[in-house]
């Protein structure tokens, strides 16, 4: 022990983290647990992502906040802190954006978001690597009640609490809470491919005649639809009648369909539908800075809030640190509109006579400092 110890006393060490990963956790709702318990209603990510809207919906909410840099900040002195390079990029051999555009998938999806521990530092056991796990690789074992987890299995095999790092997200995620929505949304793209195969509405040719063989008819039919991939005009001989059958999209109102569920789904996934063309006419005017608002309040801000908690827990940052995500880019206006706020902030002076922002913190925050 120095001398120095001995007069003021020893620096204070913080305890070792209590390993918070995937510990005893509440079932709030089965629903939430698709990929477990899966029912008719429960729609898959296949299916989800080949409906439009839904696809780009996922691509806008996962890049923008994959984009979005996480700072760590000092809660007692309010002064940004470099963050462990795992909080930025969790996998060291993947690029920190695409992991984190999978994990807000998954949060978006359903409901959870799982990380495996790679390693550990050895002076704190605070997590220094880790890699994404699918959620439909996890499996969970409950206790009697089953009103807590009480386990974990990947790929079938049993993961101690220690190695699994578990991001609960608000809600039982899209695919279980709009399951019914997204099937009907997938169906209608089949339908729409269908169609797009086959323009006509159905048909169906009758024989006049004798019953033909089944190779008679293949051939009939080949022969039928290389004849109206080259001309419109058919003819028909006395031997065969074509009937049409079901009907043509503009009577089944198929665009209608889709344009509705697609604002179904708006709703569902939380986007502004004029994000994502599902409704054009309710769009208004608004500048930039405002669109980007709207998208943070009503869909970026439930997930990153989840993940800006779960970062800040005692296995990631000491308790007198805090991670958030920085907006300051994402959220600054045009040029114009910075140049006025900055001169305002530069002539308002605080109580020592200081400018609220100084000339160098200017040109810090445009960058112009080199």
């Amino acid at each position: 022990m120095k001398l120095r110890d001995l007069i003021v006393g020893a620096p204070k060490v913080e305890a070792a983290p209590e390993v918070k990963a995937a510990a005893y956790m509440p079932i709030n709702s089965y629903d939430a647990f698709g990929a477990y318990f899966s029912t008719q209603s429960t729609a898959t990510r296949e299916e989800a992502m080949q409906i439009p809207s839904i696809a780009r919906a996922r691509n806008i909410i996962a890049s923008s906040i994959a984009s979005f840099e996480i700072n760590v900040w000092d809660k007692a002195t309010g002064t940004k802190i470099d963050p462990p390079r795992v909080i930025n990029q969790p996998d060291p051999r993947v690029t920190g954006a695409s992991v984190w555009s999978w994990v807000v998938e998954d949060l978006l999806f359903y409901g959870y978001s799982y990380f495996r521990v790679l390693d550990r530092y050895a002076e704190d056991g605070r997590v220094r690597a880790m890699e994404r796990i699918a959620p439909p690789r996890v499996a969970i074992q409950t206790n009697a009640n089953s009103t807590e987890i009480t386990g974990y299995y990947i790929d079938a095999m049993w993961i101690p609490f220690s190695d699994l790092i578990v991001i609960s997200g608000m809600d039982e995620g899209l695919l279980n809470r709009a399951g019914q929505t997204l099937k009907a949304g997938y169906w209608l793209e089949r339908a729409s491919l269908t169609f797009a195969k086959e323009p006509a509405p159905q048909m169906i040719m009758k024989s006049n005649g004798t019953t033909l063989p089944a190779d008679r008819i293949r051939t009939l039919m080949d022969a039928w639809r290389r004849a109206r991939s080259e001309r419109a005009t058919a003819f028909l001989n006395a031997d065969v009648v074509l009937e049409k059958l079901g009907f043509d999209p503009k009577e089944m109102q198929l665009n209608e369909a889709r344009q509705y569920v697609a604002l179904e789904l708006a709703r569902q996934i939380g986007i502004p539908a004029w994000f994502i063309s599902a409704d054009p006419q309710s769009n208004t005017y608004s500048n930039a800075v405002n669109q980007r608002r709207d998208l943070i309040d009503f869909s970026l801000r439930p997930i990153m809030t989840v993940i800006e908690q779960r970062m800040s827990q005692s296995d990631f940052l000491p308790s007198s640190q805090y991670a958030r995500y920085d907006l300051d880019d994402f959220l600054r206006g045009n040029p114009l509109e910075r140049a006025q706020v900055y001169q305002i902030l530069n002539g308002i002076q605080d109580a020592q006579g200081n400018p609220v922002m100084t000339i160098d913190e200017i040109r810090e925050e445009e960058d112009l400092i080199g």
